[in-house]
């Protein structure tokens, strides 16, 4: 009686850990929906900077039971069971930011990936995805804000929990007076108020799509380059990249990057470029950066090429993830308790004296002027699969081997000596 006892409460307390603890941190996301009706080309996107306490993800492609798809998973998780974000072979995409004012009392989410997987295997619009959730209300155990786009212009959030839905359209002028839907980790819709989070980060971002929208600017590059990598407090208004930090190790400056866009807990981003039509969905895009964005380099995946490039999967973690890990610890060199959540500006800004963002920028532009000629080319005339998988591959390795010598210094050395 006394061992069940004791089993009894060694069981209690290992899931009030998780209840307690896993809620606080597992997955605070900042994720957007846009409407082809406000971008330059008429194309949807789709975007997803994923924070997470999971310290591995790469890019995997599967052959669904109907569809195939690519997408982000945790590198552990070898039958991809949760599929954090992704797109098929039709065009229709799907991202997901937590929200635990979603979640019934004393409920257990656990399916919030899982729904995702599901939903790119056999969804192939948005109407599709919106009667998966009919058809599992009270049957799944979620607590989700999930974006999703397809290739006939749909565009919307759907608000997600258990045993109910709540849909916002990005193509409603009622609802998206801009063209566009924010989400960090709080819903509109929910009566429980205050049991969310990332407000900061929403305030924030909300700034950024006001000043992109009011100058016709939301695009693939907008994201791309300044909203995945803002590091901006919205609360405190300063922009670290227009300091000008003294160079030298003896007083560096740090910012704390718990409340920025750009987190500590970032390990991932995706932005999906949507298909121009049904038709054409091959030209869909899914732009994936692995680790955190300010350290890594955003690089096109196509799931008509049937094959993810080797340096965004692996049969254990990603190379392109482990390089991008190596440089945060040189970012993060502090790791004594909440010293890790603050980034040497000094670092980033004058390593090399340019920083790390125009050595970024430079490899990235390199490889966007490559894709656009691809796409420009492919729209034209349809690429075979051969094609696409030998230009995934192409430009992830140079872009793989343009990153690891440019940083070259850092990454020969053992983290422990940053």
């Amino acid at each position: 009686m006394r061992i069940k006892l004791r089993c009894f409460r060694i069981f209690f307390i290992l899931i009030s850990f998780v209840l307690l603890f896993g809620n606080l941190s597992l997955k605070p996301c900042t994720v957007a929906v846009i409407s082809g009706k406000v971008t330059p080309d008429g194309r949807s996107l789709l975007w997803k900077n994923r924070d997470t306490s999971h310290p591995n993800n790469k890019v995997i492609f599967v052959q669904g039971q109907r569809y195939s798809f690519v997408g982000v998973v945790n590198s552990e998780d070898r039958a991809a069971n949760s599929v954090w974000q992704g797109i098929n072979s039709k065009g229709f995409a799907i991202i997901n930011s937590a929200s635990n004012d979603l979640r019934p009392k004393g409920g257990i989410v656990t399916d919030n990936g899982r729904v995702m997987r599901q939903a790119l295997e056999t969804c192939r619009n948005v109407k599709d995805f919106e009667t998966l959730l009919q058809e599992t209300n009270g049957k799944r155990r979620v607590a989700a804000n999930y974006g999703v786009i397809d290739a006939f212009g749909n565009a919307c959030f759907f608000e997600t929990s258990s045993s109910s839905y709540v849909k916002f359209d990005a193509n409603d002028p009622e609802t998206a007076p801009d063209g566009y839907i924010l989400r960090t980790n709080f819903a509109f819709s929910s009566q429980r108020k205050n049991l969310g989070g990332g407000y900061i980060r929403f305030e924030r971002i909300s700034r950024l799509f006001q000043a992109a929208s009011s100058k016709q600017d939301l695009n693939l590059l907008f994201i791309l380059k300044k909203a995945c990598r803002d590091l901006v407090n919205e609360k405190l208004r300063s922009d670290p990249l227009s300091l000008d930090p003294e160079p030298g190790n003896e007083f560096p400056l740090f910012i704390r990057t718990n409340d920025t866009i750009n987190r500590i807990s970032t390990i991932s981003v995706s932005v999906f470029h949507g298909a121009p039509n049904p038709e054409k969905s091959y030209l869909a895009t899914m732009w994936v950066m692995l680790g955190q964005p300010v350290c890594s380099v955003a690089l096109p995946v196509w799931v008509h090429g049937e094959s993810v490039p080797d340096v965004l999967g692996g049969p254990e973690t990603a190379p392109m993830h482990d390089l991008s890990q190596k440089l945060i610890s040189y970012l993060y060199h502090d790791q004594r308790a909440n010293m890790k959540q603050y980034m040497n500006l000094s670092r980033f800004l004058n390593y090399k004296d340019q920083g790390f963002l125009p050595i970024i920028h430079s490899i990235e532009d390199r490889v966007m002027a490559e894709v656009n000629q691809k796409l420009e080319e492919w729209s034209k005339d349809k690429p075979g699969q051969k094609e696409l998988k030998a230009a995934m591959r192409q430009t992830a390795n140079s872009a793989y081997r343009a990153l690891k010598d440019s940083f070259a210094d850092i990454l020969e050395k053992s983290p422990s000596s940053y």
